[in-house]
């Protein structure tokens, strides 16, 4: 299931150090391996430690964890919406995405130079809004002139079209983000089809320096304000400090000083969580002597899709799945044992997968 979480910026605002750091995530644990596809894509495996629980008490002869897709962007200019400076790559690249982990710069720092000369991340976060919107603009007032014709003849689906368009358009121009809009059931597709910059979920990523990492400091105040008018989520960390911890290759090392910091684990860490839950994924378990995987689904994907993404043949012939819940597994120790105890419970086509079901299934093609 790949689907892509996009690290978008001004120039100098930590992003490329913060994606060198998901680089090196496998110097901060071995459950963090990484490789990259292309010079500007990555996949990172995501930190779950019910995994390592279930291998610890399984002991399989192979672990595989799920993992995500991180691209990391070109920075963006003021213009870019017209082709300024990387612009048009830019905006390309966003728009292949599925989500937004949008790094805003909210350290002091004079040796690092800022593009408009002064630190303020509510201004920086606005320039990247602006152009996101404008494109959007483009898009919905072209997609307005194809049915424009057919809605002046009374075509009724082309009408309801129109309406839509012009109520997306009007949202925009004030300055705001397509996500934002509440839609109604009809008007959810017609949005999706055109993959709009602006309605990309979003994490705000506040890059603080050392003093901040814990508590936050007024910058990261004021974009965790903006954000809570957006319904979006912040994520603070210090881009520098996650080089130093990428940097060191004893665990105990890593240890004290995450603990000097008074931090329980890197940043980068649930960093990665975070843009697994922002894709809206999450994760069912099977485990047996062989392996211990980890699969990544949809949320709210039923039981023959969850099976689907193991093989499709066995959602095309699902019979049933045999359901563990991860809690009791653990409690008891081991399958035998949960289906003694009768916790194990067979569900048939319209079972919704929870995160972290422990699952097999039972199919005949």
């Amino acid at each position: 299931m790949a689907l892509q979480c996009g690290i978008v910026g001004l120039p100098n605002v930590g992003k490329s150090t913060l994606f060198n750091c998901l680089s090196n995530a496998k110097a901060q644990s071995a459950n963090f391996p990484f490789c990259t596809i292309e010079p500007n894509l990555g996949v990172i495996t995501v930190p779950d430690p019910r995994l390592n629980k279930l291998t610890e008490l399984v002991q399989p002869q192979n672990v595989v964890p799920t993992t995500v897709e991180i691209v990391d962007i070109a920075g963006l200019v003021k213009g870019a919406s017209k082709g300024e400076g990387l612009g048009n790559k830019f905006l390309g690249n966003i728009r292949t995405t599925d989500a937004i982990l949008h790094v805003l710069r909210c350290f002091e720092d004079d040796n690092i130079v800022h593009v408009d000369g002064s630190i303020d991340p509510i201004r920086d976060k606005e320039v990247i809004d602006v152009e996101l919107q404008l494109k959007d603009l483009e898009t919905v007032e072209a997609r307005m002139q194809k049915v424009k014709k057919a809605a002046q003849t009374g075509d009724k689906d082309a009408v309801k079209q129109m309406t839509f368009y012009s109520k997306l358009v009007a949202y925009l121009e004030q300055g705001k983000s397509a996500r934002g809009l509440e839609l109604e059931e009809f008007e959810e597709p017609l949005l999706q089809e055109m993959q709009l910059l602006t309605a990309k979920p979003i994490l705000y990523v506040c890059n603080v320096d050392e003093a901040s990492v814990v508590s936050g400091n007024d910058h990261v105040e004021r974009v965790k304000a903006v954000a809570l008018e957006e319904g979006a989520g912040v994520l603070v960390l210090g881009a520098a400090i996650e080089a130093d911890i990428a940097e060191l290759e004893d665990a105990e090392e890593r240890e004290l000083f995450l603990g000097d910091l008074g931090l329980e684990e890197p940043g980068v860490a649930k960093l990665i969580r975070e843009a697994y839950a922002l894709l809206d994924l999450q994760t069912y378990f099977t485990a047996g002597v062989k392996e211990v995987r980890a699969w990544t689904i949809r949320r709210g994907y039923t039981a023959p899709q969850a099976a689907g993404v193991i093989h499709t043949d066995f959602e095309k012939g699902f019979i049933r799945a045999e359901v563990i819940k991860y809690d009791d597994f653990v409690a008891l120790g081991s399958e035998l044992a949960v289906k003694e105890a009768g916790k194990l419970s067979v569900e048939g086509k319209e079972y919704k997968v929870q995160d972290g079901d422990v699952m097999h299934f039972r199919f005949n093609v």
